[in-house]
């Protein structure tokens, strides 16, 4: 089978599932979370549902239910497409599992009436699973025998900056799921703010390793982009990178000093969400050999 399609498919599946992720912080920054008591149905109901929170709710689950019709395609296709797709397997096999961690958890968190802590590891394995569908994309490019050591080639650099914007991710998480994103109005720190301690600690937390997290992405991207042999496609997903950091610096800013407002929250989450998955591109492409452009312009 023609690998052209395999890749079709998989940049299908990436760009679906990173709409699956901003609805989702649509839904819980807009607090719909609790629109559809039941589960998998909304009230036992399929639709129309002619209600805001419900909507939200029950159009979260339906894309969610597309993502997954994509993701058992792609490996389907992976497993049929021949040696072509050796690359790919690993990463589309693991992405089947970890969407159906995804929908038990999606299942536990509506039954415990979104408790935060089923809420923000909903939103981790959420995380964990863009990553894979990044990386399966990635490999749909790749030269079936460029061998890929992507441990060794990443280097400690890019697994630090992974690592620490996934906690990033998980901090901001936590401070929606708190109510702690109006508890600072000021910048950097907390003047005059009479929200409680515990809002407080967990606004200036996350501040904390979003120094930490820009920091590392700034420097890694930069400290790329300063090689000579990197590749055209990693330099331009670098560049993103860049250009998408300072947006959400300017973004989060704005949605601190604003008070949290849903529209600027939620362009706060999804511009976060596009700079994880360029961010685990840009590693996964550095760390591949010199095939990736000439598959990308074949």
């Amino acid at each position: 089978m023609d690998p052209r399609w395999l890749r079709l498919l998989s940049l299908v599946t990436l760009v679906t599932t990173y709409c699956l992720l901003v609805l989702g912080s649509t839904v819980r920054v807009t607090d719909s979370g609790m629109g559809c008591p039941g589960w998998p149905l909304c009230s036992g109901k399929v639709g129309p549902i002619d209600q805001f929170r419900p909507l939200m709710e029950q159009s979260h689950r339906y894309l969610a239910t597309l993502v997954t019709i994509l993701i058992l395609a792609l490996a389907v296709l992976a497993w049929r497409t021949g040696p072509a797709a050796r690359r790919v397997r690993g990463p589309a096999l693991a992405s089947v599992g970890v969407i159906a961690v995804q929908i038990v958890l999606g299942a536990i968190t509506v039954v415990t009436s979104n408790a935060p802590v089923t809420v923000a590891l909903h939103l981790a394995v959420a995380l964990l699973f863009l990553g894979i569908v990044t990386v399966t994309a990635v490999a749909s490019f790749v030269a079936p025998e460029e061998p890929w050591p992507l441990p060794r080639r990443a280097g400690r650099l890019a697994w630090m900056t992974l690592a620490a914007l996934f906690f990033v991710l998980i901090s901001g998480s936590l401070v929606v799921d708190g109510g702690a994103q109006s508890a600072c109005k000021s910048l950097p720190a907390c003047f005059g703010s009479r929200a409680s301690g515990g809002l407080i600690a967990l606004q200036l937390a996350h501040r904390s390793m979003v120094l930490i997290g820009g920091t590392l992405v700034v420097v890694y991207l930069i400290t790329l982009l300063r090689r000579g042999t990197i590749l055209r496609s990693p330099r331009l997903l670098a560049l993103s990178g860049l250009v998408l950091v300072t947006a959400q610096a300017v973004v989060g800013a704005f949605n601190a000093l604003l008070g949290a407002p849903e529209a600027l929250a939620d362009l706060h989450l999804a511009l976060a969400s596009a700079l994880w998955a360029v961010v685990v591109a840009v590693v996964a492409l550095s760390a591949r050999g010199t095939r990736v452009d000439a598959a990308l312009v074949e």
